[in-house]
Order: structure tokens, then C-alpha cells, then sequence
């Protein structure tokens, strides 16, 4: 039952309540984006869904209108150059993704699940695929986000999001306990600004081996 009615009655109401209560925030960042790098206020990217149906993700536009579009974090060379003034205060606070509360209203996400890869990240895809992880809906945050983020190396986080998607499936009341160690993880993992990298999937791993 929660998997299947009690999951996505959450997600309507809190998303619902969410967009309503922070309309305001919505407007003064939608201003500061603009006058710090005239263009759209919103961005856009082709993400994998459940069954890796492909679906239209927003977010906060964070980069330079001049950056390669559809490209990974982790393939961009030099990343920080892309990156906006208003952009790393955003992409570090994670306010940038409020504009998913949309895609959870309207069903394309939840609030807790994988985190959808972008549709050419075939290596994140494929690893998912071992685990069960892309049958289910992607969200906002989930299991592998508070575990790391982007610190994780792509296998790392596909055994993350397996771990989530078999508990998921399983239902009851040990799958809405998941939830809730997910969300209420993942409030303090923003607050402390936890797994954060720029550069992207596995990058402190290597700096590390660059180090040696």
C-alpha cells in the first residue's frame, strides 16, 4: 500500500505545499539568476525515469549560457569556469533543484528515490540496471545522496540505489522508515553541504590517487 498509494500521496501533498509556502524564494532567485547572467531562469535536461523513460527535469539555471548542454559535470573540462557567481551558492545550498518540486507534483519523480541520470550517463544507467534501481520512479534525493553525493564513483552509488529500490519494492512499513531516514538525512546533509563537488561523480577519489 505504501508503495503503491501512500508514496505518491506524499509527494503531491508536500510538493504541493512546498511550491505554495516558498513561492516567494522562487521569485527573488528567479531575479538574482537574471541580473547575475541575463538568459532563461530555469534549465532543463533530458533525464531517465522509471523504466528509463526519458522525462524533461528542471532546475535553477546555474551555469553560463555558453556551456556545453546535456554534459555531465564530471566530462566538463575545467567545470568552475561554467559556473555562474549566484550558480555555486545555489548548486552548494541545493537550491537550485526546487524547481523539481514540479516535476514530483506532476509525477515524473518522487520525493525520495535514484537520483535520475542524465539520458547519456550509459555507464550510470548500466550499473543500475545490475541492481533493479532504474524500474523504479527516480526523486529528489535519496539513499545514495546521503551517502556521499558526488563524491561517489559510479558503481558506489548504483549499489546505493539497489539497496533503496529492494527495500522499496519490498513495501510496508520498513520502506516509508527508509524514506524518512532519507529525507530527514538529506536535511542535514545540505545543511552541513555534505558530497558537494564540482567536477562530479568520484572526484575526490581522484584527487586522491592524483596525490599519490
Amino acid at each position: 500500500m505504501y508503495r503503491h498509494f501512500l508514496k505518491r500521496l506524499f509527494d503531491i501533498v508536500l510538493s504541493a505545499l512546498a511550491l505554495i509556502l516558498l513561492a516567494w524564494l522562487f521569485v527573488i532567485l528567479a531575479i538574482i539568476i537574471k541580473i547575475d547572467d541575463p538568459g532563461p531562469v530555469f534549465f532543463s535536461q533530458r533525464r531517465v525515469g522509471k523504466n528509463k523513460k526519458l522525462f524533461k527535469l528542471y532546475k535553477f539555471r546555474t551555469m553560463k549560457m555558453c556551456t556545453p548542454h546535456d554534459t555531465p559535470t564530471h566530462l566538463l573540462e575545467n567545470p568552475e569556469q561554467y559556473i555562474t557567481k549566484v550558480g555555486k551558492f545555489l548548486r552548494k545550498s541545493s537550491l537550485d533543484e526546487l524547481p523539481q518540486l514540479w516535476n514530483i507534483l506532476t509525477g515524473a519523480i518522487s520525493i525520495i528515490g535514484p537520483r535520475p541520470a542524465l539520458w547519456n550517463q550509459d555507464d550510470l544507467i548500466a550499473e543500475r540496471d545490475k541492481y533493479g534501481a532504474n524500474d523504479i520512479k527516480p526523486g529528489l534525493t535519496g539513499w545514495a545522496q546521503i551517502n556521499g553525493r558526488d563524491e561517489l564513483e559510479i558503481d558506489v552509488k548504483a549499489k546505493f540505489d539497489g539497496e533503496y529500490a529492494k527495500t522499496l519494492k519490498a513495501g510496508g512499513f520498513k520502506a516509508f522508515a527508509f524514506d524518512c531516514r532519507c529525507l530527514f538525512g538529506t536535511v542535514f546533509s545540505v545543511l552541513r553541504g555534505d558530497g558537494v563537488v564540482e567536477g562530479g561523480t568520484g572526484e575526490i577519489k581522484k584527487h586522491e590517487v592524483e596525490k599519490k
